[in-house]
C-alpha cells in the first residue's frame, strides 16, 4: 500500500496537521515496526520531542510525527514521507488495524465439545475443541470459545465476546458484549472467605456473583472472585493485564487501567477511568476516586481522592512520595550528622 493510500484510507487528510508527500517520496508501506527497528518501506512514529533523536537513525520510509514543527523539519530533512496528527500513538494504532487481523475462526462446534441440551447458543458462533458447557449457559452471537474453555452452569455471555484457551468461568457470572477474556483466566471462582474459630477456619459460602460490562478485557491468568453475597463489578471498558487479582465483592468503575501483578483486596472500590500501575495494592474496602492514578508498587490503604495521583508505601500524593525519596537517598548522610551533632553536644547526665 502507498503511502498516500494509507493516509487516505485513514482519513488522516482531515486531521488539524499537514500530509507531505511528494511525486518521488510516496512509498510502498509493506509492514510497521518501531522506530528504532524500523526497515526501508517500514512506517513508525515519534510520539514526541524526546524521541527526536531517533529521526537521524531510523530506517523507516514514513513516519507519523507530533504537530511540532520542528520534528517535521527534521523528517523532512531526512527525506522521509510523513504525517503529522494530534495523537501520533493513537494513530499508529489505528494503522496496526490495517495491517493485522487477529485471528478469528469460523464459526463451528466442534465435534469434540461438550454442551448441555439446555444451554442457548446463538447464532455464528466458534465452539472449539474440549469446551465443556454446562445446563443453563447462554451464549450470545459471533462469540468465540477457544479449545478447553470450561463454562459453569447459568453462565451468560454476550455477543462478539471472545474466550481464549483454558479460561474458566463459574457459576453466578456474566459477561457483556465484546469482552475478550485471555488465556487461563478465572472469573467467578470463590472469594477468600474464612471465618475463625476455636476448631479451625469456617468456610464462608461465596453465594454471590460477577459482572462484566461490555467491552470489559482481562488478561492472561488473571481472576475475578465472587463474594459472598452481592456481586463484584467491572464496569465497560475497563481493561485488566495479566496476572491480576480481584478478590470478592469489588467494583470497579468504567474506562479504568490495572496494569500487571496489580491487587485489589476484597470490597475495594474504584471509581471511572482509574489507573493502576504494575504491582499495586489496594487494602479491602478501600475506595479510589475517578481518575485517580496509583504508581507501580503503590501500596493504597486509605482512600484515594478523585484525580489524585499517589505513589510509594503506604502510598502518598505523588509529589510528597518524591521528596520522601531524596530524603531516603540521603538517610547516611544524615545519620551521620545526627552522630556529629550528639558528640558535640552530648547529653546531660
Amino acid at each position: 500500500m502507498k503511502f498516500s493510500e494509507l493516509v487516505q484510507t485513514l482519513s488522516l487528510t482531515e486531521a488539524p496537521g499537514s500530509l507531505k508527500l511528494t511525486p518521488d517520496n510516496d512509498p510502498e508501506i509493506t509492514g510497521l515496526a518501531a522506530v528504532d527497528e524500523a526497515q526501508p518501506q517500514h512506517l513508525s512514529y515519534i510520539e514526541g520531542a524526546k524521541f527526536a533523536a531517533f529521526i537521524e537513525k531510523t530506517k523507516a520510509s514514513a513516519l507519523i510525527v507530533p504537530m511540532q514543527e520542528a520534528l517535521q523539519a527534521k523528517v523532512t530533512a531526512r527525506g522521509l514521507a510523513w504525517v503529522a496528527v494530534p495523537d501520533p500513538r493513537l494513530t499508529f494504532a489505528q494503522v496496526i488495524k490495517l495491517f493485522y487481523k487477529p485471528f478469528q475462526p469460523a464459526p463451528e462446534i466442534h465435534p469434540t465439545a461438550i454442551i448441555d441440551p439446555s444451554a442457548q447458543i446463538g447464532p455464528e458462533v466458534y465452539i472449539g475443541p474440549y469446551v465443556t458447557i454446562h445446563a443453563g449457559v447462554k451464549i450470545g452471537a459471533g462469540a468465540c470459545l477457544f479449545p478447553n474453555v470450561v463454562i459453569y452452569p447459568g453462565v451468560q455471555i454476550g455477543d462478539r465476546t471472545v474466550l481464549h484457551a483454558n479460561c474458566t468461568i463459574h457459576e453466578r457470572t456474566q459477561i457483556g458484549a465484546d469482552c475478550v477474556i485471555h488465556s487461563g483466566v478465572v472469573i467467578g471462582a470463590e472469594g477468600f472467605g474464612f471465618a475463625p474459630t476455636r476448631e479451625g477456619w469456617f468456610k464462608i459460602e461465596q453465594s454471590g456473583s460477577v459482572i462484566l460490562e461490555d467491552r470489559v478485557e482481562i488478561g492472561c491468568n488473571s481472576t475475578v472472585d465472587r463474594p459472598s453475597t452481592g456481586t463484584t463489578l467491572i464496569g465497560q471498558d475497563t481493561k485488566v493485564d495479566n496476572l491480576v487479582q480481584i478478590a470478592h465483592g469489588c467494583r470497579i468503575g468504567r474506562g479504568c487501567a490495572i496494569a500487571g501483578q496489580a491487587g485489589l483486596a476484597g470490597a475495594a472500590k474504584i471509581g471511572n477511568r482509574v489507573i493502576l500501575a504494575g504491582q499495586v495494592g489496594v487494602n479491602n474496602q478501600v475506595t479510589v476516586g475517578d481518575g485517580a492514578i496509583a504508581s507501580a508498587k503503590a501500596g493504597i490503604v486509605g482512600d484515594v481522592a478523585p484525580g489524585e495521583v499517589v505513589s510509594g508505601f503506604p502510598a502518598m500524593p505523588h509529589k510528597v512520595f518524591l521528596k520522601a525519596s531524596v530524603l531516603y537517598g540521603r538517610l547516611p548522610e544524615l545519620y551521620q550528622l545526627v552522630r556529629r551533632l550528639r558528640q558535640q553536644f552530648p547529653e546531660q547526665e
